[in-house]
């Protein structure tokens, strides 16, 4: 199935969303700054304590609320070409009455953006009594999590950036240095290999590394320690990259090498084994099998991995329990990881892409444990 011509343009989107609320018996989408924001009309407005707000009746025509002061922000964005009423309120206007007025009379359910700020969701509730408010996330991470091809150029490109800094690893990565002034040399070349922001930056090294989600901290790196490296950011585009890989500086301990290779070849099965109809679930226990058959099952603790697009985190998750068939389209990492405590931890992390054919990985940099000279 190709997603192409439906997602080329904002008022495409609009327009299924507004299909797909109307199917899961909502009466309207409310959609507060963020990642659905972004996705729907193209504009990247700030998450103040002011309401701005898309409105998606079922029935009616969308419009924008916004303060008055981010009108001009507004049409200056995406939002500027698309056929959308912006609706201005002032300092001494209710904002959300402004908006419950505009809905349709007979709204009885609306769907909330998953990340709406509490404030926000209680303000919509004051002026909305008697509405059910559910959540639109399940509305949206359909359409969201079927990339369309300018999505899945956007995502490469963001993989080459990306891989730009893994590949330069060396010049920063030594021992005698700590995690954070590591960390903010890398920083500074995701920077300068294109991305508008950092998102992340993980330099685990030795114990570190096997916290998932290890802070770069002022641990000093040591010789013949692995280090994990897990890096990302947001590009101009919107789309967001995401890369983990190892290094060790001199020769890592020989178990560690052993345990390497088994995560290594579950990583690349896994890689392997993306093609249409494979559900999630199938696709973590590729790689979890491997592992547990290799004495590292209890060594494996988060799934496999997360959907990836104008958020870092999204629709769809590689994780047990989910029956969701993948599609082409569909773009994931695949981030199996094996964490030994209080000794040390690897992860190799790709995002893949689901095609008709089968699957296509973004990231390119050898998978190999990198062991780089001290």
């Amino acid at each position: 199935m190709a997603h192409d011509a439906s997602h080329s343009s904002p008022a495409d989107r609009i327009a299924r969303a507004r299909i797909a609320a109307r199917v899961a018996g909502l009466d309207a989408l409310l959609i507060t700054p963020g990642a659905d924001l972004r996705y729907l009309t193209g504009y990247e407005a700030l998450p103040l304590e002011r309401l701005t707000c898309l409105a998606v009746p079922v029935e009616g025509e969308p419009f924008l609320v916004v303060p008055l002061l981010e009108q001009p922000a507004a049409e200056a964005s995406p939002v500027g070409a698309l056929d959308l009423e912006i609706v201005a309120w002032r300092e001494t206007e209710d904002p959300y009455a402004l908006l419950a007025s505009r809905l349709p009379s007979g709204t009885k359910r609306i769907g909330l953006d998953n990340h709406m700020f509490a404030e926000k969701v209680l303000g919509f509730r004051s002026a909305l009594p008697g509405v059910e408010q559910a959540l639109a996330g399940g509305v949206l991470g359909e359409l969201r999590m079927r990339k369309g091809a300018a999505e899945v150029a956007a995502l490469l490109e963001a993989a080459q950036a990306i891989d730009k800094v893994h590949s330069a690893m060396e010049e920063w990565l030594r021992p005698g240095r700590t995690e954070r002034e590591v960390g903010r040399d890398i920083a500074d070349a995701i920077i300068a290999s294109g991305h508008t922001r950092v998102d992340f930056v993980i330099v685990a090294s030795g114990p570190n590394g096997a916290s998932p989600h290890a802070e770069v901290s002022d641990r000093v790196i040591q010789p013949g320690e692995p280090v994990v490296v897990d890096i990302g950011g947001t590009m101009p585009s919107g789309y967001c990259s995401d890369s983990t890989r190892n290094y060790c500086v001199g020769r890592p301990p020989e178990r560690y090498e052993t345990l390497y290779e088994v995560l290594l070849h579950a990583q690349k099965e896994q890689c392997d084994a993306v093609a249409p109809g494979i559900t999630a679930e199938q696709l973590d226990a590729v790689g979890r099998d491997l592992i547990a058959k290799a004495g590292y099952g209890d060594y494996f603790i988060h799934r496999t991995g997360h959907g990836i697009g104008l958020e870092t985190h999204e629709e769809p998750y590689i994780v047990a329990g989910s029956p969701l068939p993948l599609e082409a389209g569909m773009a994931f990492s695949i981030e199996p990881g094996i964490y030994l405590p209080g000794e040390y931890g690897a992860r190799i992390e790709d995002i893949a892409v689901c095609t008709e054919e089968g699957g296509e990985r973004l990231n390119l940099t050898s998978r190999e444990l990198r062991i780089l000279a001290g």
